[in-house]
């Protein structure tokens, strides 16, 4: 975990998180489509939760997770460390709201919580994040024959009043990700309110 990190995408998050939860929802789904990508298509769905949490799902392999010498399961940091791929590279990839890539990190670190949910052949495991912080080990999940990555979040109190997305706001993302399916599933209130 890199402590310092999380701590400056925490108080630059109009930098970070320039579209607010949408701008979130970008980061995890740019993973998906380069899932997708490697594989010649894949899936994703975004769903909208009551409680105001979101979760993005997809159907790839899932994160890197490996057994290491001592018989402890590990997997690659994404959550708590930068994504030297994008972080501080001035050319690294835009998307599609026109902002740069940042990685994952960025959306643990402007959570409130973010459960990390992860499906591959060998295994399944979750962790919880609190604020990018780890605050569980990785758990085993009970294998339901699938694989892939979910990740739900509930996103930090100061982003939310810039919170919007709609089925329409979806569009774009599939002429930006040739590749990747993306479905938006609402299960809020749109009564109640």
């Amino acid at each position: 975990m890199d402590a310092d990190h999380l701590r400056r995408i925490c108080q630059g998050y109009a930098e970070f998180a320039p579209g607010g939860p949408e701008h979130l929802v970008l980061e995890i789904v740019a993973y998906a489509a380069d899932e997708a990508a490697s594989r010649g298509g894949g899936r994703c769905v975004v769903t909208l939760h009551t409680d105001g949490s979101v979760s993005v799902k997809d159907d790839g392999r899932g994160t890197d997770t490996r057994v290491d010498e001592h018989g402890r399961v590990v997997k690659k940091p994404v959550m708590a460390t930068k994504d030297l791929r994008f972080f501080d590279l001035p050319e690294a990839e835009r998307l599609p709201d026109g902002h740069p890539r940042r990685g994952l990190s960025v959306v643990a670190a402007l959570s409130e919580w973010l459960i990390h949910t992860n499906r591959r052949l060998n295994g399944s495991w979750s962790q919880r994040y609190e604020h990018g912080v780890p605050v569980t080990g990785l758990e085993p999940v009970e294998a339901d024959g699938t694989t892939g990555t979910c990740v739900r979040f509930l996103p930090d109190e100061t982003l939310c009043s810039r919170w919007s997305l709609t089925a329409s706001d979806l569009a774009p993302w599939s002429g930006y990700w040739p590749d990747l399916t993306v479905r938006l599933e609402d299960q809020r209130d749109v009564g109640g309110r």
